[in-house]
């Protein structure tokens, strides 16, 4: 499927200058915001559907002509029209649309599985928001195992057609990826982007907000793994998202792939203040590879080129494949502050902190480099 054939069926449109993804089809408003937004823009709008987590998905109404594109000016400064903004692609971050990290190559060989987990370990819970999982020697004696609902599952064939989706397998790959640092992780699995490696960021911010409320019911939180992201039209970070984020606290630590663009661009939510951003070493582990997002923002890199970790094969039977992006780069970042914080009996905020340490091996643009 081509890439405008792509966007019509999801419903997606581009901007330009700088390029992003957005829903075609509406804004999105903080429910405490709606009452001042103006009538120039309300002209073009339907009304707001029920919010969900305090966030209005709001429609273009049908007949004016609107288009999100077009209603970016009437958005103008985003301080003055507070949360008010264009709903934005969520992506994978592997490759999308001819980007410059690779597909997924599955291999016979398999690597050497994850470690038995330490009963006696201290537990750090790992939320990997994605695709979901598919049942894989490498998890199912895990304890976390039989926590994993059917919604979790990796759905392989979305649309019916016979083949597996774009990305099936991206989350099964990430949490392997994962297990190889900290086996003895309790791994949390949230099925959050569709078979093809999308979600937009109303269902980002619902994401986040569901595990505050597990927070706050009593559920563990310690580390969050997001291999994904998106660009934004204006290169500003969502309001919204932000908030989000936020509100989770500094107890819990999220690490986020930082992008495979060869850009400086910031990839939202890695270059968040509150997010370690995660850019890709090459295989060796020499330099950057060529694919990843660099920057000031990023702030750790780790190999990211050529990793080999569990996977479901075509059939959808468990097997191993070979993959490349700073999605992969990210959950070995995420397993080194689990296995850190485990080792030391400390809390994860302190084991990124010393994770994180600036007296380490930095690379330019990439942060510290996480072996």
């Amino acid at each position: 499927m081509d890439a405008d054939a792509w966007l019509a069926r999801h419903g997606w449109v581009r901007t330009e200058d700088p390029p992003a993804v957005v829903r075609a089809d509406q804004l999105m408003v903080a429910e405490r915001d709606l009452t001042g937004l103006p009538g120039s823009l309300r002209r073009w709008l339907d009304d707001p559907r029920p919010p969900t987590g305090g966030v209005h998905r709001w429609p273009l109404r049908a007949g004016t002509g609107a288009d999100v594109r077009s209603l970016l000016g009437e958005l103008g400064d985003r301080d003055r029209h507070r949360s008010a903004a264009p709903v934005h692609l969520v992506q994978a971050a592997p490759r999308w649309r001819g980007g410059p990290a690779d597909d997924p190559v599955p291999t016979t060989d398999a690597p050497a599985p994850p470690a038995a987990a330490d009963p006696n370990a201290p537990v750090i819970t790992v939320v990997v928001l994605d695709t979901g999982v598919t049942a894989h020697p490498w998890f199912t004696d895990r304890a976390w195992w039989p926590e994993v609902t059917a919604d979790q599952l990796e759905v392989l064939d979305a649309d019916g057609d016979g083949l597996p989706e774009h990305l099936v397998g991206h989350g099964t790959f990430v949490i392997g990826t994962l297990l190889r640092q900290a086996p003895s992780a309790r791994v949390t699995v949230r099925r959050l982007l569709s078979a093809d490696g999308v979600c937009d960021e109303v269902h980002l911010i619902e994401a986040l907000q569901a595990l505050r409320r597990d927070a706050a019911d009593g559920h563990r939180v310690d580390l969050v793994n997001l291999s994904f992201g998106c660009h934004t039209y204006d290169d500003r970070p969502s309001v919204l998202v932000s908030e989000a984020v936020a509100a989770l606290g500094r107890r819990t630590v999220l690490v986020a792939a930082a992008g495979n663009a060869h850009t400086e661009r910031p990839f939202w939510p890695a270059a968040l203040k509150n997010v370690i951003a995660v850019g890709a070493l090459d295989a060796a582990g020499a330099q950057r590879a060529a694919f990843s997002n660099h920057a000031w923002w990023v702030e750790a890199c780790a190999i990211g080129q050529d990793v080999h970790s569990a996977f479901p094969l075509p059939d959808g039977t468990p097997g191993f494949a070979r993959w490349s992006g700073t999605s992969f780069a990210a959950p070995v970042v995420t397993g080194a502050i689990a296995r850190l914080a485990a080792e030391r009996g400390i809390d994860v905020a302190a084991a990124a902190d010393l994770l994180l340490d600036p007296t380490t091996r930095h690379e330019p643009g990439l942060g510290i480099v996480i072996a």
